[in-house]
């Protein structure tokens, strides 16, 4: 797994996890902790129990959502069964030896934590969630559990970079209807009309215009980096059938 400095802090336990050190094969070799995946699901079980492990919590407490790219946030108290995730793409909690986490394969994971308060968070950052301001609503409910938001760490993990981002001739428009400021967000692809999109350049910046406190972008591309991560875009490109899910998660302990 890979760690940010920034949440090197006591009683917080986080890891943006890699692809590597599970039990999966083929397509999804090896760290497959996607439920929704077309992996054996015994196998998912047992990559997010070595997850869970690194993280020194029980397996059933590594929780994940059932993600649909909103900006919906849910405040977690407790484990639920894989069978009974509610649909939401942020979750905060303040229970402690409760890990939250979120699958990616491109989008952007962010976790957060006030170690003052007590209080961590995870997001799930496609372009969807990011403009209809799911890190921001994280943010907001954290506050409502004792969290503030200038002591609040932001962190951004694994995923596409501007490079391998490129995104058809309406694309640009949502951004720019909502703020003129993200056409800097948008270069010029080789193909004629299209656009290169920094997902995670807009994240940075929207974190920081909605008050968290530090804000650190790890600059990992998933696309780039095939032996470490997944990447539901690159398996698009090679006309794979499908692909696998690597998590991000954070637990205070």
């Amino acid at each position: 797994m890979i760690q940010a400095d920034a949440l090197k802090i006591p009683h917080v336990s986080h890891g943006f996890f890699t692809r590597e050190g599970g039990n999966s094969r083929g397509l999804f070799a090896s760290l497959n902790c996607g439920m929704g995946s077309g992996d054996d699901q015994d196998i998912v079980r047992r990559n997010r129990g070595i997850v869970a492990g690194l993280l020194n919590v029980m397996e059933p407490r590594l929780i994940t959502a059932y993600q649909v790219h909103s900006p919906d946030v849910i405040v977690v108290e407790g484990p639920w069964s894989a069978d009974a995730r509610p649909r939401a793409d942020g979750m905060v909690t303040a229970a402690r030896g409760l890990a939250i986490g979120v699958l990616t394969a491109d989008c952007g994971p962010v976790l957060f934590a006030d170690a003052q308060a007590g209080v961590i968070g995870a997001a799930h950052a496609g372009w969807k969630g990011a403009l209809a301001g799911v890190t921001g609503r994280t943010l907001d409910t954290m506050e409502k559990l004792g969290a503030k938001r200038a002591r609040t760490v932001a962190v951004l993990g694994p995923m596409i970079s501007r490079a391998a981002y490129e995104v058809g001739p309406e694309f640009p428009a949502r951004f720019l209807d909502d703020d003129g400021a993200n056409t800097r967000f948008f270069t010029a692809s080789p193909k004629g009309g299209h656009q290169m999109f920094d997902l995670a350049g807009y994240l940075e910046a929207r974190l920081k215009r909605e008050g968290a406190g530090e804000v650190v972008n790890l600059g990992l591309c998933t696309y780039d980096d095939q032996s470490r991560f997944f990447s539901y875009r690159r398996a698009t490109h090679r006309g794979e059938t499908d692909y696998g899910r690597q998590i991000s998660a954070i637990a205070f302990l």
